[in-house]
């Protein structure tokens, strides 16, 4: 009994009276029987099958108490390239507070892992990649750790792996063990698949060179010389790559200007709506929007979203979405202001106002920041960069202070620039990605 459409089921309860009448059955007791048939067509089983699934129920929930991270490891492995199903178990992890292991050539295997009680990220889960082609970097690994790029090239066909799935490897970090710089290996990608495919076919050809092995006298292509891609953009090519944000969000560094304007995280919302309705402001980095019509004819849409405390959704109805659809693009990040309701433990969002998140933070930025730099060099380019923002146009303006690590004498010293620099945001992600920094805290 599979129907759930009580419209259908009342079609057919005429039919089932008249058959059993037909066949002596008393007109009651068929209309009995059918009232039966029609509970049971909600949504029922026999007894065995629900047995079978309470054991099955029981052995799920002991694998996941006693054994949380090989049964995240073996539900994600379930769904590997299922992206929108992995991103709830991602959340599921944070929850649990499990170890997660980013995807490296070096430590992870094709599959989900697990490793020094860590969830190992795999290879095989990225977008646009396959686990065949990922396995061939494994069994090219071995026992032994990648040393360069230059070596995993030697080591594995990469013309073989394909360029798309190195693309995306490059843009989710799985060669930062071997170069930081992932628009560097990004750009360097058809020297190192040309590298690699003349050293194999040299080993295929049965060739012995004057310095011995086959391809030994190849040389080494030159990488791409240019900087890193900033913060926001390198989380937007991890984000392409794996689908959700895994090694940071594009609204961390955002969270000391979002707080002094009130605006908060999704957990503080989901918490303070288990007190009934209220009217909140909410940041998220959007991920996706679809819009559709209503019987009147208007349009709405639901939009997802995410903070760095979870993934949501937001219904957006006509009017709100006509004065914001320009900031609700896949990749923006905005300020909601919503009207909260909790129905049933579930949370639901209804927009009333969207705003780009830089608009709203323009005047909030940090009093001053205090950079942590593990050498004295690094403070010039910190120095470089701070000059190059320092006649910006935001409100948003404090002094810099270094902390410098003395290993010798195991002490910090501060120093302070002496200056007063423009900081937001983006100017702090950006003194983030420079070699040599360490940390940046607002002071």
């Amino acid at each position: 009994m599979g129907k759930k459409i009580a419209e259908e089921m009342a079609k057919e309860r005429p039919k089932f009276v008249q058959g059993a009448v037909a066949n002596g059955v008393d007109q009651k007791k068929a209309g009995e029987v059918f009232d039966l048939l029609e509970k049971f067509a909600n949504y029922g089983f026999n007894k065995s099958h629900a047995a079978a699934y309470a054991v099955v129920s029981y052995q799920t929930a002991y694998l996941k108490a006693n054994y949380p991270v090989e049964f995240m490891a073996g539900v994600m492995n379930c769904d590997l390239h299922l992206t929108e199903k992995l991103a709830v178990y991602k959340r599921e992890v944070d929850r649990m507070e499990i170890a997660v292991i980013p995807p490296c050539v070096n430590r992870s295997r094709a599959r989900f892992d697990v490793k020094d009680g860590a969830r190992v990220y795999a290879l095989g889960a990225l977008k646009n990649v396959g686990v065949d082609a990922m396995r061939l970097i494994v069994d090219g690994r071995g026992d032994k750790p990648f040393a360069t790029l230059f070596d995993l090239a030697r080591r594995v066909d990469l013309k073989r792996v394909g360029k798309r799935p190195l693309e995306m490897l490059a843009r989710a970090g799985a060669f930062d063990q071997l170069e930081r710089n992932r628009k560097r290996v990004f750009d360097s990608l058809d020297a190192l698949v040309g590298y690699s495919a003349a050293i194999h076919e040299a080993r295929a050809s049965n060739q012995v060179s004057l310095f011995g092995e086959a391809g030994a006298d190849i040389p080494e292509p030159r990488l791409s010389a240019c900087d890193d891609w900033l913060p926001t953009e390198r989380l937007g090519q991890e984000h392409q790559a794996i689908g959700f944000y895994l090694s940071g969000h594009p609204l961390d560094d955002y969270a000391g200007p979002l707080r002094r304007k009130q605006v908060l995280t999704l957990a503080e919302i989901e918490k303070k709506a288990a007190g009934g309705p209220f009217v909140a402001k909410i940041a998220g980095a959007v991920s996706g929007r679809q819009e559709r019509k209503s019987a009147r004819g208007n349009r709405f849409a639901f939009v997802q979203l995410s903070d760095p405390t979870g993934l949501y959704e937001v219904t957006v109805f006509s009017d709100t979405l006509e004065a914001g659809r320009q900031y609700l693009e896949t990749g923006q990040n905005v300020v909601l202001t919503v009207e909260a309701t909790m129905e049933a433990e579930t949370l639901k969002l209804l927009a009333r106002g969207v705003q780009p998140v830089d608009a709203v933070v323009a005047d909030a930025g940090a009093a001053g920041l205090r950079v942590h730099v593990d050498a004295p060099e690094a403070i010039s380019a910190v120095a470089a960069l701070l000059a190059r923002h320092k006649d910006g146009p935001t409100r948003a303006r404090g002094p810099v202070w270094f902390c410098v690590a003395d290993r010798a004498q195991g002490r910090e010293y501060d120093i302070d620039s002496g200056q007063v620099f423009a900081i937001t945001p983006q100017i702090k992600g950006a003194v983030k990605s420079l070699g040599g920094v360490v940390m940046v805290e607002e002071m």
